[in-house]
């Protein structure tokens, strides 16, 4: 048979009409015919199959439950029902299961090819949409992580090499700059159990609290334990477990976790009974663990078991042309969470945006966000309703070294010192216009503004100059 040729299945357990329609079709189409559902599954899951016409009554067989468990399939075929007995009732509730239409024998052959015809044409336009799909999440997305930076292209290929393995991993960058999303990704990715993802905050448990909420403990093994514990590494059995900010796990609990990546085996507090675990780990810090090393703060050989991977996640300041992407994702998201109508950015408010160096990354361009979609009383989210500092006013987040921060601690910003809301902007749109050679269409798509709004803009800005002459 040709491969280029769309294959047809007819199922009916009357040997004529079967006959009949292979012999109409044969010359355009590949055919198949089966006699009853179990040699139509047979068929499905052995051929790859465009389009089947199945009769409602097959014998003993139910043409419906036929129709369900194709449609269940990877690759469903478009299904056509046909029957003797048809009636408004019967095709409805065959197009409710998924059917693509409805026909009644005795068949027009004539409509029954135009039919086929648009059946194949409504496939191929469902694969393209699916394929459309699936490029614009691998270019802009990966299970939510958003970005189309060129520093971001490398970390999302690495995220869809790595996750079917169980290779350990360890997630450096700032904080706020969506490790824990990458992690979870992962595990999503991996094929492991959806519910098997278990996260642990290692900064926020004292180092005996730590050991127990990892490992578990029995009964009696310290003050105040006072029945037995199932750690995080037993519930994360079969999954991923997360240990986010591993940097602050103090020595001894460092010495059990080596032992647990190792061995895949865990002891209790309180117990010298091993226990066997299936778990993926991936960590995550805000530090520099090979400095720590260094310092005999973090010991080497469980740095180089963390790190049979490494993902470096960038600051936003690195990114800058993802805010976009990003504002606007969250500007959906947070409509939502709060119970408001979506509204797009005002014009001032996208190069405030660009112009900030975000000390706290991701993480705080959420919140801004946040903040605008609460504060507008407008049909758009305006300079006006965002965090104060973003127009030179109010008080900036703090920035710790190493985020956003000079060597000698002084804040870092693309804002000019004079926080002129004119002069700002005037600045914005000469930059604009200087780095692309003063074509103001480009100008405007650079700024985010159209180019009316630009052509406004210099119009004023034009008749300021003038005045001031």
């Amino acid at each position: 048979m040709t491969q280029d040729l769309a294959t047809i299945l007819i199922v009916d357990d009357e040997k004529h009409t079967r006959d009949g329609l292979r012999q109409s079709l044969e010359d355009e189409f590949d055919v198949y015919v089966a006699a009853n559902a179990a040699e139509a599954m047979e068929l499905l899951q052995n051929e790859s199959v465009d389009v089947m016409f199945t009769d409602l009554r097959l014998g003993n067989d139910d043409g419906m439950k036929l129709l369900e468990a194709a449609l269940r399939l990877p690759k469903p075929p478009v299904a056509i029902m046909m029957t003797a007995y048809g009636s408004v009732d019967t095709a409805v509730e065959a197009m409710r299961r998924g059917a693509y239409h409805f026909v009644t024998k005795p068949l027009n052959l004539d409509e029954v090819d135009l039919l086929i015809k648009r059946a194949l044409r409504s496939r191929k336009l469902e694969v393209e949409n699916v394929a459309l799909k699936r490029q614009v999440e691998r270019k802009y997305s990966v299970q939510g992580i958003l970005g189309q930076a060129d520093v971001m292209k490398p970390i999302i290929e690495t995220i869809e090499q790595v996750a079917p393995t169980r290779a350990t991993v360890l997630i450096e960058g700032e904080s706020g700059t969506g490790k824990e999303l990458v992690a979870r990704a992962i595990h999503n990715l991996s094929g492991r159990p959806k519910d098997r993802l278990v996260v642990v905050h290692c900064a926020a448990l004292s180092p005996q609290l730590l050991e127990s909420e990892l490992f578990g403990h029995e009964k009696g093994s310290f003050t105040g334990a006072t029945e037995k514990r199932i750690g995080r590494f037993e519930l994360a059995d079969g999954g991923t477990l997360v240990l986010d900010e591993i940097g602050e796990i103090d020595a001894s609990t460092q010495v059990k976790l080596l032992r647990a990546l190792g061995e895949q085996t865990i002891e209790r507090v309180g117990s010298s009974k091993p226990i066997k675990v299936d778990v993926r780990v991936v960590a995550a810090t805000n530090k520099d663990l090979a400095k720590m090393v260094e310092e005999r703060k973090f010991r080497e050989d469980l740095y180089w078991r963390m790190r049979v991977v490494t993902i470096h996640m960038p600051p936003l300041r690195d990114r800058k042309s993802d805010i976009p992407v990003l504002a606007e994702h969250f500007l959906k998201d947070m409509a939502h969470a709060n119970g408001k109508a979506f509204k797009p950015l005002g014009e001032d408010a996208m190069p405030a945006l660009m112009a900030y160096d975000w000390p706290g990354n991701v993480r705080e361009l959420r919140t801004a966000i946040e903040h605008g979609v609460v504060m507008s009383n407008s049909s758009r989210v305006m300079l006006k309703h965002l965090p104060g500092y973003l127009s030179g006013q109010g008080v900036a987040a703090p920035r710790v070294q190493g985020q956003g921060a000079s060597p000698g601690g002084a804040p870092t910003s693309l804002l000019p010192q004079d926080l002129n809301l004119e002069k700002m902007e005037r600045r914005f749109i000469e930059e604009a216009l200087q780095r692309t050679h003063n074509n103001r269409t480009d100008a405007a798509d650079l700024l985010g503004l159209s180019r009316r709004t630009l052509q406004r803009k210099l119009a004023e800005m034009d008749m300021v100059r003038k005045r001031k002459e």
